[in-house]
């Protein structure tokens, strides 16, 4: 699996180029807007997405999927509401070569996982879900990492962990898609809530009550869909949700910390200009539908969705949180 295509040329996309082509991988990656792919063949950076980042000279962009066709294994990492209309554009190019998508998150429409999505766009395809606590500006430096990879056929997905593991970026397995597509999406809405935290300046121990309850609303609605809790330990779950709940390098959690300062919502995505994809605002939008549909109780989650989707103002939110009822019981 030396011939690796890349689909999505936004910050993630571009760091997993740099850092396989780094690796002596032959990377071809495809872009949707033709500046970006003109800056990777011809100047060597990514300005758009990845500004400061010099790329390997070997990597080389495009901007027809066709391209992609005698790849050895594709890697899509387009944001997850365009993963439906990507792997439908790629099903009439590709072979039968497996697919990893790398996107976190949840369909608004219909509330779907992305594996949910392949099952219908791509069911030719052996598909995989890469996800874990990776920030591309930490990859394309090849600081030391790790993710996961979920994939059913374990046969395949060890030979894509021999290939693909790198001295900095080393991939652990499974074989439950369910709970590590839940630990990636629902981390991103949770890091919303401790950022309003941090500009509220509510201080750590707020944070620190926010993640591990909110690491126990993921493990409510993964045994709600026959997905297993003890997948959310690993990189995919808790791994993802210490980093992206932490650090302004967070696109979540940065929103959440704006909207805590006071900022308006419109004003912190206008001012994002498209450049940068914000995937908790949408994916709390498509988790209210989950939780409901699978009758599990997501209150930091629900709090979150009412504030950004409803309009509900933000000490109302917090308040319904701390007036909850208590249901501590010590189990007999």
């Amino acid at each position: 699996m030396q011939k690796i295509g890349i689909v999505g040329a936004g910050a993630w996309g571009t760091a997993l180029a740099q850092l396989y082509c780094k690796n002596k991988y032959d990377v071809l990656l495809w872009a949707r807007e033709e500046q970006v792919v003109h800056d990777i063949n011809e100047n060597h950076e990514n300005k758009l997405f990845l500004k400061g980042h010099t790329l390997d000279t070997s990597l080389k962009a495009t901007q027809s999927l066709s391209d992609l066709s005698d790849r050895d294994i594709v890697m899509v990492v387009t944001p997850a509401q365009y993963i439906r209309d990507t792997l439908s554009a790629l099903r009439s190019v590709l072979k039968k070569q497996p697919l990893i998508i790398c996107s976190k998150g949840l369909e608004i429409k219909t509330g779907a996982l992305m594996s949910q999505i392949a099952q219908e766009e791509v069911p030719d395809h052996i598909v995989g879900i890469m996800t874990g606590p990776t920030f591309a500006s930490d990859i394309i430096k090849e600081h030391p990492s790790a993710v996961t990879l979920a994939i059913k056929d374990k046969d395949i997905g060890q030979r894509i962990i021999d290939n693909l593991n790198t001295r900095t970026l080393r991939l652990y397995p499974s074989d439950d898609l369910i709970g590590a597509q839940i630990g990636g999406a629902i981390k991103n809405v949770i890091a919303i809530a401790c950022g309003v935290a941090h500009g509220l300046n509510m201080g750590e121990s707020t944070r620190a009550a926010l993640m591990t309850r909110g690491l126990a609303e993921m493990a409510r609605l993964v045994s709600a869909m026959d997905g297993k809790k003890v997948t959310l330990m690993g990189m995919c779950g808790f791994g993802d949700l210490v980093l992206t709940c932490n650090s302004m390098q967070s696109r979540n959690f940065s929103l959440g910390v704006a909207l805590g300062e006071g900022q308006t919502l419109d004003d912190i995505l206008g001012a994002r200009n498209g450049k940068c994809v914000t995937e908790g605002y949408y994916t709390a939008k498509a988790l209210k539908k989950m939780a409901d549909l699978h009758a599990v109780d997501m209150p930091i989650s629900l709090a979150v969705y009412e504030c950004l989707h409803e309009g509900k103002p933000i000490n109302e939110g917090i308040a319904d949180l701390l007036d909850r009822p208590v249901k501590s019981k010590f189990k007999k």
